[in-house]
């Protein structure tokens, strides 16, 4: 079998004599050292015998990328024995002082299963390499990805079996630190010097291929398809109620987050599917790795017992008959070739988690026919399955307004069109049609009765400006709930696909994406205050999947000038989250109100979001806005649901 294609980063050759001063690290914490000098030709054609602290360095690469090593002695620690990229990891059981230099080592043996065990005292020759995991077609020269330094076109000789393992760092609630990373001012941080009692990318840097330890380690992030789930081994850091981490601040990442994947084969030892808040108790150890798929991660090769944390799925409270329910929800690529199970499952969201609120906002939408590229739009499959869904789940018979947007022109999965949509219960809220809204129509603002009202109806907001390229266009329907009028801006703002990553070579992280969605909060921001400007009084509720953090300058754009606040934002720091991303409880997902509601009360509703078995990866949310009917009066008398 012929070995499998892997683009490493070449190196220099270089001349040098390595001072060794390295520690066995349990916790970022000095130990007294020793210092040791070899002499090392590199470059001369002569080769020489090396020590695994000295080819990992003090920075994130090699000092000897690309020059080949003799007889590198260590300790298997574990072998990975299936997929592309194969190999054991190896650790010398005698380390020097010093916490920069790592003690493990990956040799990649490509798709052939090497001939070791755990024990085995190994001399290792081979070329070291820096490989960068990268997505296939990604040139990894561009990459955001830091590297894996290991061995590769390697032979070695088992000198000895059974011998004990090297000790495993142990990683407890002080072992990693608050800060993430050094600043470079957006550059690349691969070639400074570590300082692992500082930084926690330079402290996980620091641990590369060695051994490391958990112990009771809580799940703050889902098993996800991929059979990898995240840990924190800092479990004081920033907890939800509900067992997870919440990310509140770019300047807080949560830095004791650790992606966990096994090592064990499924049928000797099935991975857990495990929630938010589960533990696995007792120990969890193997060597410290690095993936595309999230940065830094412990290789399992002893599992803990998966323990179930009894997370509930949460339910809403139903509104009042003078509350206006409104909700929003990202139903993850909804098409009518989904199996019924998906149209059952988020049907009894909608029914019995949020309570038939009476307007809900729906992102991602599909055409009838998916991911199909084949020029459909249409979506009056995929949402008469919704509708028929909820009615059997005992909901109301909603009815659905939306617009067919232009093939290939609003970004998501390929051939899906995806939209926003509304849904509406007819028997508590009415919708006012306005005809001649379609993909490529602005919708306008008037003044009709001393009101605001809309040329169109359901309409799109600026749909060819470039801030939409790719992504899309806000929908805007107006309703009348109790004789007055209400205005919704149903949103689905552009990804952060294409940001760097917070584990990444690049720090901080360049957000590139941000830029699109700040001009897309503009445009609607804009809007919004059209319509207030028309009418002082007019009830806006701006909802949906914004893509971004109640901190983040996206949303500081929407609710600049006072029009409009979130309800969300008011909440405890703690509850402010409806997706999981990485083992970071965030948010994505706003409803936003005219600061004119002086009573809203907002739910978020978790149901996706923290389990493995999800229905969408987005969690719904309600707002519920409260009417006196003591102060109701017919439309373009009152203060809308100011309250």
């Amino acid at each position: 079998m012929g070995p499998t294609p892997r683009r490493w980063i070449t190196g220099t050759k270089l001349a040098a004599v390595i001072v060794l001063t390295a520690s066995v690290l349990v916790a970022p914490s000095a130990i007294a050292t020793t210092s040791v000098a070899i002499t090392a030709q590199h470059g001369s054609g002569t080769e020489s015998t090396v020590r695994i602290h000295e080819i990992q360095g003090t920075t994130r690469l090699s000092p000897l990328t690309g020059q080949q090593v003799t007889d590198v002695p260590g300790i298997v620690t574990a072998v990975r024995a299936f997929g592309s990229a194969r190999g054991f990891w190896f650790q010398d059981p005698n380390p020097d002082s010093d916490p920069r230099t790592s003690e493990g080592l990956f040799v990649f043996t490509s798709r052939e299963t090497p001939a070791v065990q755990p024990g085995d005292s190994v001399l290792v020759t081979g070329t070291v390499a820096e490989f960068r995991p990268v997505r296939s077609g990604e040139d990894p020269e561009l990459s955001s990805n830091q590297t894996v330094t290991e061995l590769t076109d390697a032979r070695w000789t088992v000198v000895s079996s059974g011998n004990e393992l090297p000790a495993a760092a142990v990683l407890g609630p002080e072992s990693v630190p608050d800060a993430m990373a050094p600043d470079a001012g957006g550059e690349n941080i691969e070639p400074l010097t570590l300082e692992p009692r500082r930084h926690a990318l330079d402290f996980w840097e620091s641990l590369e291929g060695m051994r490391v330890r958990v112990f009771d380690a809580r799940v703050v992030g889902r098993t996800d398809r991929f059979n990898g789930l995240w840990i924190t081994t800092k479990p004081q850091q920033n907890p939800t109620p509900r067992g997870g981490t919440v990310y509140l601040s770019y300047d807080r990442p949560n830095t004791g987050r650790l992606k966990v994947e096994s090592l064990i084969p499924f049928d000797q030892h099935p991975f857990p599917r495990a929630d938010v808040g589960d533990a696995l108790r007792g120990t969890t150890e193997g060597p410290l790795d690095y993936t595309r798929f999230g940065g830094y991660v412990l290789r399992a090769s002893v599992l803990g017992e998966h323990v179930s944390g009894g997370l509930a799925r949460e339910r809403t409270r139903a509104q009042c008959p003078w509350e206006l329910a409104v909700a929003t929800y990202n139903v993850e690529n909804l098409s009518a070739r989904d199996g019924q199970e998906k149209f059952d499952r988020l049907a009894g969201g909608v029914v019995e988690n949020l309570a038939r609120p009476d307007v809900v906002t729906l992102e991602e939408i599909q055409d009838n026919s998916g991911p199909a590229s084949d020029g459909v739009v249409t979506a009056d499959k995929t949402l008469q399955r919704f509708v028929d869904a909820i009615v059997a789940k005992g909901g109301p018979r909603y009815q659905w307004r939306q617009i067919d947007p232009v093939d290939k022109q609003d970004g998501g999965q390929p051939g899906g069109n995806i939209r926003q949509v509304f849904l509406f219960n007819p028997s508590r809220i009415s919708f006012v049609d306005r005809p001649g809204g379609d993909a490529t129509t602005p919708v306008q603002v008037r003044r009709e009765h001393a009101q605001a009202a809309l040329s169109v109806s359901p309409g799109r907001i600026d749909p060819e400006n470039s801030a939409w390229q790719d992504s899309r266009k806000p929908l805007v329907g107006e309703f009348v709930f109790l004789g007055r009028k209400v205005f919704v801006v149903a949103n689905h703002f552009s990804s952060k696909g294409g940001d760097q990553p917070m584990h990444g070579r690049f720090q901080p992280p360049d957000r590139v994406t941000e830029v699109q969605r700040v001009q897309q909060a503009k445009l609607v921001r804009g809007f919004v205050d059209q319509l207030t400007e028309t009418d002082p009084w007019a009830t806006v509720l701006v909802a949906g999947d914004l893509n971004d953090y109640v901190f983040s300058p996206t949303l500081h754009e929407l609710l600049n000038g006072g029009v409009l606040r979130s309800p969300l934002a008011e909440l405890p720091g703690a509850e402010q989250y409806t997706f999981v991303f990485e083992g970071n409880s965030q948010v994505l997902d706003h409803v936003l109100v005219s600061r004119n509601v002086r009573r809203a009360e907002v739910d978020v509703v978790h149901l996706n979001a923290e389990f493995h078995d999800q229905a969408s990866d987005h969690d719904p949310q309600v707002v519920r806005l409260w009417s006196a009917a003591a102060r109701s009066r017919p439309v373009g008398t009152a203060p809308g649901l100011a309250g």
